[in-house]
């Protein structure tokens, strides 16, 4: 019997059809010309995502008054957000690989990283290991090749740390053993918060854990483009009692993340500048962006601010 290949479907329109796609859906067009450029440049499959929540899949039509400038402008908003968001995480990221070396010095071993002992689940510890090995033999990094040809191949944890990526760094963080006198220990001192009572805590490992998760899982959606408006996201970090919102949101959203990234800012200037920045570009798109689209209660400015 023939193997025949399967047939998809729809098939991929042309930049005319596309344009008449919006048009027969009862989307306003002032300019053909600059649909078809953005189509050109940004691409009809992409720009879906920021206007599907006007469309009605029942009567295949968008909501009345919906123009396709506003989309763009959706869109130009979510791309600025990523870059603003991206260019805080770098430096949350920087000071928590600085952070970490110095909290993993205090075993007095440079290769303290190869040491099953300070670690709690063995095997996770290997596969740890193996993601480790990975990442260092794909660097191109100059100081990486020095410990090659000075040094046996052997790898010191400052150098380490610098060549692994936010989830991997995450999956180490979260296999430390905790306790008086521990790596984790050191390290969380960095990102103490207010308790209920007025008193600093440090937070627990679980709840570190899900903050660098969830601040790793933001930063890869800023680096592949990913659209952050009107999104679900799937990770759920330990949110402080103070920032909860009621009702508890079905999902989880941008909140919920940009609080993660609070609780692990690198600095309060930094973090105050950010958050001013959030500020201006909401306000800049006011007129076609949703607070609540992003998880973001009416006083989150409140929240974010240190």
């Amino acid at each position: 019997m023939g193997c025949f290949m399967y047939q998809y479907p729809k098939q991929i329109l042309t930049i005319t059809q596309q344009v008449q796609s919006y048009i027969d859906a009862g989307m306003t067009i002032t300019s053909r010309v600059d649909v078809e450029k953005a189509l050109k440049s940004i691409g009809f499959y992409r720009l879906r995502g920021y206007s599907f929540h006007l469309y009605d899949n029942f009567t295949k039509k968008y909501v009345p008054g919906t123009k396709f400038e506003d989309i763009i402008k959706l869109y130009q908003f979510d791309q600025e957000l990523s870059v603003l968001i991206f260019s805080m995480i770098s430096k949350i990221e920087v000071a928590l690989r600085v952070r970490l070396v110095e909290a993993l010095l205090v075993h007095g071993d440079a290769l303290i990283l190869k040491d099953s002992s300070i670690f709690k689940d063995k095997k996770m510890y290997w596969q740890n290991m193996s993601t480790i090995a990975s990442e260092i033999a794909r660097s191109n990094d100059v100081f990486i090749k020095h410990n090659f040809d000075k040094h046996e191949g052997e790898v010191p944890v400052w150098a380490t740390v610098e060549v692994l990526s936010f989830g991997t760094l995450s999956k180490i963080i979260k296999n430390l053993k905790t306790g008086a006198g521990s790596a984790y220990a050191v390290l969380a001192t960095n990102y103490q918060y207010t308790s209920k009572k007025g008193n600093l805590a440090n937070p627990s490992q679980k709840m570190f854990a899900s903050w660098v998760q969830a601040v790793s899982i933001l930063r890869n959606m800023c680096a592949h483009n990913s659209r952050i408006y009107n999104r679900t996201i799937h990770t759920t970090p330990e949110i402080l009692d103070a920032d909860k919102i009621t009702p508890t949101p079905a999902h989880n959203g941008l909140y919920q993340i940009l609080l993660a990234m609070k609780y692990l800012r690198s600095s309060d200037e930094e973090w105050t500048k950010f958050v001013d920045e959030l500020n201006n570009l909401f306000q800049n798109y006011s007129n076609v962006i949703s607070l609540t689209a992003m998880n973001m209660p009416v006083d989150w400015k409140t929240h974010l601010s240190v």
